[in-house]
């Protein structure tokens, strides 16, 4: 069933879980993400990163996000993940999205505010949950969706006081929050500040977003979800499963007839059990599949 991301967040604060948010911009991956939720009969949230406009266009993939949203069996919202302009906020609620994020944490503050400020009036009125951002999230370049090459610190950091103004003058639905992940494939152990995403998450009473949710220990994802997350972004370490079970398969096979479309079953089964994976510890109940790296 097609929910927005406040009905998905608000049961999330009631029960101290994250929604996982699943950028998929192939239709295996919106397979494998539907199958993993239904089969644990957990909630989740269907992206689209603008970036991946160039992979397939939101005009083509974005219908194909909300029918399989309306027919799941499960609640799911279908959210446009790092939106950067008003224009492309309006194109998605058109096709149907019941969430949006605008990101404009490269410009200044005020600009940011204005911005969020216009995203928030046209979406509320059309019962559309609005998400934005404040900090500064990088890329490790491996994988990574955004251009920053600088490995994140402290002075990227959201600052938990600017936090409480910005909702505030906002009125944003959720905040993504810089406090040490970063997009892509991890090169060095993040270094998560989990005081400060308290303090954000106590400041401004708002459901707060991990991006760069990928690739963190069990304890990680834990901890920082009892510190306020109620939804993390998880892309690359997916994605990778995928790649990695096409390499293995096509190297079982050796010089076997191969053929594209075997190719894409066993990447969907693979996303589908990293995923699962992840669902269940994003639940909070202690209970996954296996143990190591999620």
């Amino acid at each position: 069933m097609l929910v927005t991301l406040n009905e998905n967040l608000k049961n999330a604060e009631k029960g101290n879980y994250a929604v996982g948010a699943f950028n998929s911009p192939t239709l295996e991956s919106v397979r494998a993400v539907i199958e993993a939720a239904e089969e644990l009969q957990a909630p989740i949230i269907l992206a689209h990163a603008e970036v991946h406009n160039e992979i397939i266009p939101l005009e083509v993939m974005g219908p194909i996000l909300v029918e399989f949203a309306k027919r799941a069996t499960v609640p799911v919202t279908v959210h446009l993940d790092h939106g950067s302009s008003l224009e492309m906020v309006k194109k998605a609620i058109d096709i149907g999205f019941s969430s949006v994020m605008i990101d404009a944490s490269h410009m200044n503050y005020e600009d940011n505010i204005r911005i969020v400020q216009e995203v928030v009036a046209y979406a509320h009125v059309k019962n559309v949950s609005v998400e934005s951002e404040l900090g500064v999230m990088t890329s490790s370049g491996l994988g990574g969706e955004e251009m920053h090459s600088e490995l994140i610190h402290g002075d990227y950091y959201t600052d938990p006081l600017v936090a409480k103004d910005f909702v505030e003058r906002t009125q944003t639905d959720a905040l993504a929050a810089s406090f040490g992940t970063v997009h892509g494939i991890y090169i060095t152990k993040p270094n998560l500040d989990f005081k400060r995403l308290e303090e954000i998450y106590r400041n401004t009473k708002r459901p707060i977003v991990m991006h760069g949710g990928s690739g963190l220990s069990e304890e990680e994802y834990i901890k920082a979800i009892n510190a306020g997350v109620r939804k993390i972004n998880y892309y690359s370490y997916a994605a990778r499963a995928g790649a990695q079970a096409v390499k293995e398969y096509i190297e079982k096979e050796n010089n076997a007839n191969l053929f594209y479309h075997d190719f894409t079953v066993v990447a969907k089964e693979s996303i589908k059990q990293n995923v699962k994976r992840v669902i269940n510890i994003f639940l909070n109940k202690g209970e996954v599949l296996a143990n190591g790296e999620a």
